[in-house]
């Protein structure tokens, strides 16, 4: 390979590290045509971009990155596949359906600005909430609240009135 090619690729790695805010290095290998394929499909309904890169070149890419990734260096072995995503629990969860198999196994991950190594990590990552389940949970809880104090009332209005209705039919 030219230097100018890898030269554009490392450029081309670190825009990506800058434009997605998580990545997952996995283990593809094992992996039959047919099969690499349907995750190629998934990913891509999922909004993951998935690529294939050498290490080295991920390794440079790294280097020049603002990030600190050096406890990921170590996991820059054998085949590497780099899953970019803006949801960080997306990747894992669709890890999770192939871990029946063994294949793809996770290498490390870089999720909320926290970095996760080893294919024992990917029950963490599954568990991790996406911004907008945060937020769903947020909202949950500040309504609560309001819904016990609406729900009071309708209880004590129907109090009352189940109350003046035994009053008025009561004979004097």
């Amino acid at each position: 390979m030219k230097k100018e090619l890898k030269d554009t690729i490392i450029v081309e790695l670190g825009q990506k590290l800058k434009e997605y805010p998580h990545f997952y290095l996995v283990d593809l290998t094992g992996l039959n045509a047919e099969k690499t394929s349907d995750l190629r499909r998934k990913c891509f309904k999922s909004e993951i971009k998935l690529m294939v890169v050498k290490n080295t070149l991920l390794h440079k890419a790294f280097e020049a990155s603002d990030i600190d990734f050096t406890p990921m260096y170590e996991t820059l072995k054998g085949n590497t596949a780099i899953m970019f995503t803006n949801t960080a629990n997306v990747p894992a969860k669709l890890l999770k359906e192939y871990t029946k198999e063994g294949i793809p196994a996770l290498k490390a991950a870089y999720a909320e600005e926290s970095f996760f190594v080893g294919a024992d990590k990917l029950g963490e990552l599954a568990a991790l909430k996406s911004k907008n389940e945060l937020i769903a949970d947020v909202v949950a809880l500040l309504q609560s609240p309001a819904k016990n104090v609406v729900s009071a009332l309708q209880s004590g209005a129907n109090t009352i009135h189940g109350v003046l209705k035994t009053l008025g039919e009561r004979p004097e």
